[in-house]
């Protein structure tokens, strides 16, 4: 049998996006649920700048006290004017004190928490045509008002 290739990471974009208080759901059919709304922010890869446009947001599923499912989705505009659709999902880990403190709104040392995500992106923007043909990976890290993010292509 041939040899398959091993993935690599290449580094694609560094994410700031602005988020406010959290609209919790409650414990619904699934677990607890949370949105909270995406106000803004920016975004800068190899070339390139955007900003993060208000009326996304991220829609949480709390699994349990340790872990929580994230769904964010929302709109990059470039400075050309051109817009990409991000759909990010992540996985966000750790201690249950740690997990209840980041919930609160509290900071929380990155290393204590497992987030990592795979993003997803769509657009009409020919030069940025090739982000819906790979898969995306990242890491990221939840500050009070602000998620921290490094996305990379496989």
């Amino acid at each position: 049998m041939q040899e398959l290739p091993t993935p690599h990471l290449t580094w694609f974009a560094d994410l700031a996006v602005e988020v406010s208080a959290a609209q919790e759901i409650g414990l619904a059919v699934h677990g607890r649920r949370r949105l909270i709304p995406i106000v803004g922010g920016e975004a800068r890869g190899d070339g390139w700048r955007a900003r993060v446009l208000p009326g996304g947001a991220d829609f949480q599923l709390i699994v349990n006290d340790r872990m929580a499912e994230l769904d964010a989705r929302y709109t990059l505009e470039l400075d050309s004017g051109e817009l990409i659709y991000v759909q990010n999902r992540a996985v966000r880990a750790g201690a249950p004190e740690d997990m209840q403190r980041l919930a609160r709104g509290e900071p929380v040392d990155p290393s204590l928490i497992y987030f990592r995500c795979s993003p997803s992106f769509e657009t009409a923007a020919p030069r940025f045509a090739w982000l819906s043909e790979r898969i995306f990976v990242g890491t990221g890290m939840r500050l009070p008002s602000q998620v921290r993010m490094r996305f990379f292509v496989v």
